[in-house]
This record gives C-alpha cells, sequence and structure tokens, in this order.
C-alpha cells in the first residue's frame, strides 16, 4: 500500500492494518520528513489519538495523520503505526 499526498509518496508498505475502513502504516515505513507536530488529541474507543500535519512541497494539510501510542487493548493492533485522514490516497 502507498500513501500519497501533493503528489508525494508519504508512507509504502505491505504490512498495513485496517481497522474502522483506515489503513494503518508501520511507523518506521512512514517518511517523518513530511511530519510535522501538532496539539491536536482526540479519543475514541481506541484510545487517544495523537495528530500530525503533512507539510509537502509548502503546502499543510493540518491534522492528516494520526497515530495511537497507547491503543485501548482491543486495537492493540495499530500501535506503532500511522494512519491517514481525507485528501491523502491510500492504493
Amino acid at each position: 500500500m502507498k500513501a500519497t499526498w501533493n503528489g508525494v509518496v508519504i508512507a509504502d508498505s505491505d504490512d498495513t492494518v485496517v481497522l474502522d475502513g483506515d489503513h494503518y502504516f508501520p511507523a518506521d515505513s512512514v517518511k517523518r520528513e513530511y511530519l510535522v507536530s501538532s496539539n491536536h488529541r482526540s479519543s475514541s474507543w481506541k484510545g487517544q489519538a495523537v495528530y500530525q500535519s503533512l507539510l509537502v512541497n509548502g503546502d499543510l494539510h493540518p491534522e492528516a495523520a494520526w497515530s495511537y501510542p497507547e491503543p485501548a487493548e482491543a486495537a492493540g493492533a495499530i500501535k506503532g503505526r500511522i494512519a491517514f485522514g481525507k485528501g491523502v490516497q491510500v492504493v
């Protein structure tokens, strides 16, 4: 699977976990140079999500990536993984 935004591959891995329709990529398959820290957080049945924005070719996509550093037990398969939101193409 590849995640692309603004014409650039952000993540590439054959090992994704699909949960709630989102592909969670292993953290080491994500190109960190495109991630920008965000203070945004949210909570769900999966635990507390930590968000990051994407910055590619000078364009910012706020809170486009998220992870669950300490997921709930039922979502344990996504620990150490990052998912992407609207606008990021995953194919």
